[in-house]
């Protein structure tokens, strides 16, 4: 009896599972170049408002993240992310693939701090398409639509784009979403999702 009691409370326990994988290259012109990664997100924690979601983030937008974090939770020592490199090649597997692995060492470890998981900018990262700029304005509330509103919206544009796993980035971009804030105009006067008329 108390074998099942204890697998029971077991099984309630809270887990955020986190996986940064699939690395993909962008051509931004002809001389800008650089590499997302898909995040995926499993949990059963109240923290989180949607329980699995796949984002595509990039080194700069990680680096935007910690930055928000340790601004908001000055006492906090936070996790380091892999180092900038001069010398990092997209065409080293090797670089990449030890990029990739800091990163998701980075999220498992800020994922299991109570204090970050309260703050909005990492919830925003995790779970909405939005860019830097429009994270930042979300999370500060110069935005018509809440941070909820925000990621809720990402899962009805999820409903109407190609699965993750597809090799069409321009679909996803064309939402005016863009993977980040600095890079590319939006291409769309919406904020958040532009709904495609059925075909």
């Amino acid at each position: 009896m108390e074998d099942e009691h204890g697998m029971d409370s077991l099984m309630k326990q809270e887990f955020v599972s986190v996986l940064v994988r699939d690395p993909q290259v962008h051509r931004e012109d002809f001389w800008h170049t650089y590499i997302s990664y898909e995040i995926c997100l499993h949990t059963n924690s109240m923290c989180f408002r949607r329980k699995t979601s796949c984002v595509r983030r990039r080194y700069r937008e990680f680096v935007w993240l910690r930055q928000r974090l340790q601004f908001n939770a000055v006492l906090l020592e936070l996790p380091k992310l892999p180092p900038w490199n001069p010398f990092f090649s997209l065409n080293n597997p090797l670089q990449v693939k030890q990029r990739m692995e800091g990163l998701q060492q980075f999220l498992e470890i800020v994922l299991q701090d109570p204090l970050l998981l309260s703050d909005s900018c990492l919830h925003l990262f995790l779970q909405s398409r939005l860019s830097v700029s429009k994270m930042e304005a979300c999370a500060s509330g110069r935005t018509r639509y809440s941070v909820a509103q925000a990621i809720q919206r990402c899962v009805c544009e999820s409903r109407r784009l190609p699965s993750e796993d597809s090799d069409s980035e321009s679909t996803t971009s064309s939402t005016g979403l863009g993977y980040s804030g600095e890079d590319a105009p939006p291409r769309s006067s919406s904020p958040l999702c532009v709904r495609k008329p059925d075909p």
